[in-house]
């Protein structure tokens, strides 16, 4: 309930931030709000200190450096991402994911580092930053600064390895590869409902060839995963219809999902290898840019 929000900061500087979470150790940083603000409400979580960071200028902004790379910080919302030129040019499977979240009131207000830290395994935005190899940024009182693999990021179902205090402070995408396709799928029940599976493929293609392929799946594990034993399996080979087979076979066995109220074990087995096989037929025969 609303009365445990004893204490509401919206700081203006990193600095204020960490000074105020020293004060409130037990205090929950806030950037959107879709996901803290409803648990919030139904008594699951009962924060005394909240910490907004929606007015922190070090999280806000897309930006590309001389060497290619962009950087998405953290309160950068998923309305935002969607409308970034750059972000529909170069990485459009992302962009294609953003497009999928919940309903366009929700993208407004929900931001990108709130999907990835509120880590649960049907975070859309996950999979398609796994296939592009993204890092992230963290940061912590006195400058602190470390590099992660979104990898090393998710833990656990609703756990990351921030550091007690530590904030994302940006997403790290490297520079698009040239030839790359990708192509991002999302089961739900229904219209922006969270996925039941999801799958983001991304290949470079010499030929019929597969020269390097990168899988990941959401809903079908505690964290979303790359799906590493398919990518090798395809590496260096052809995309012929046999293979494809195999790999549909293998993506169905390499998820560990669970049977919930949504949906069950079997069936989100079976969408992944379904989607992963589409993905593979929709890539071979047409252009489509990652």
């Amino acid at each position: 309930m609303w009365s445990s929000i004893q204490h509401y900061h919206r700081p203006r500087s990193l600095e204020q931030v960490f000074a105020l979470r020293a004060d409130a150790p037990d205090a929950r940083y806030l950037a959107g709000g879709t996901d803290l603000l409803v648990r919030v409400r139904s008594g699951e979580q009962r924060p005394r200190t909240v910490i907004s960071l929606r007015s922190v200028p070090e999280l806000w902004g897309i930006e590309s450096d001389a060497s290619g790379q962009t950087r998405i910080g953290a309160a950068v919302t998923i309305a935002e991402l969607l409308r970034h030129p750059a972000i529909r040019e170069h990485y459009p499977i992302l962009a294609r994911a953003a497009s999928r979240l919940a309903s366009p009131q929700i993208r407004t207000v929900a931001t990108v580092g709130g999907n990835l830290c509120n880590a649960s395994p049907c975070a859309d935005t996950a999979p398609p930053l796994l296939v592009l190899e993204a890092r992230v940024e963290t940061l912590g009182p006195g400058g602190s600064r470390r590099e992660l693999t979104l990898e090393q990021l998710l833990s656990a179902a609703g756990e990351t390895t921030l550091l007690p205090g530590e904030l994302l402070g940006a997403v790290l995408l490297a520079p698009p590869r040239p030839g790359a396709r990708g192509v991002f799928f999302k089961k739900t029940r229904v219209q922006m409902d969270l996925a039941l599976a999801s799958l983001a493929v991304l290949v470079e293609l010499k030929g019929d060839r597969c020269q390097r392929v990168r899988i990941a799946a959401g809903s079908v594990a505690p964290t979303p995963v790359r799906l590493r034993s398919v990518e090798a399996l395809l590496e260096g080979q052809p995309l012929a219809d046999p293979l494809l087979d195999e790999a549909q076979q293998l993506a169905t066995a390499s998820v560990a999902p669970i049977t919930d109220l949504r949906c069950t074990e079997s069936y989100r087995r079976h969408i992944i290898g379904v989607y992963l096989r589409r993905a593979l037929e929709q890539l071979r025969t047409r252009e489509v840019k990652a």
